[in-house]
């Protein structure tokens, strides 16, 4: 199994695990900071990312998206979704957590541009998109190259904790 880690800073650990699979397999690691001494320091918002088709088995990021792209830049938001399928295989985890609508943290960090929330996500799953032409739900099909599952979603201490699966 191959693990990447995004934005990991000083940390080397999975701290949420799909189908409880604890261990790491072969990690590779990934920040901007270079003093962090990543596997690859690398800026997350400049797309395509270094790495190959379906190269990881998973993906994990624990506070680190609500750090790149802007609130309502859907275009970024898609692309960097539609990255990490790239480079993640077929029935691969995505896994990561964010500040939750309820933490100070998440406009009190002056780094955060975006909220992660479980609304957002949903726009990532095919389910979500059953509704449009009934409700007044934005079609963001156009821009998926495809879809992921959404098996859990769960918050603890202001923390917004995600797993999703590559479909």
């Amino acid at each position: 199994m191959k693990t990447l880690l995004i934005g990991c800073g000083n940390s080397r650990k999975k701290r949420v695990f799909p189908l409880g699979r604890k261990d790491v397999g072969e990690l590779v690691t990934l920040d901007i900071n270079p003093f962090c001494k990543p596997d690859y320091v690398y800026d997350l918002e400049c797309l395509p990312y270094p790495f190959e088709d379906e190269e990881f088995d998973e993906i994990h990021a624990y506070e680190v998206l609500e750090h790149m792209g802007q609130q309502g830049d859907y275009k970024f938001f898609f692309d960097q979704w539609n990255e990490f399928r790239r480079i993640m295989k077929p029935g691969g985890f995505f896994c990561g957590s964010s500040p939750a609508l309820s933490s100070r943290w998440l406009w009190g960090d002056p780094g955060h541009t975006r909220a992660i929330t479980p609304e957002a996500l949903s726009f990532l799953t095919e389910d979500y998109y059953d509704q449009v032409g009934d409700t007044c739900a934005t079609d963001y099909r156009p821009f998926l190259d495809g879809y992921w599952n959404a098996p859990g979603i769960q918050h603890k201490d202001d923390i917004m904790y995600f797993v999703l699966q590559r479909v």
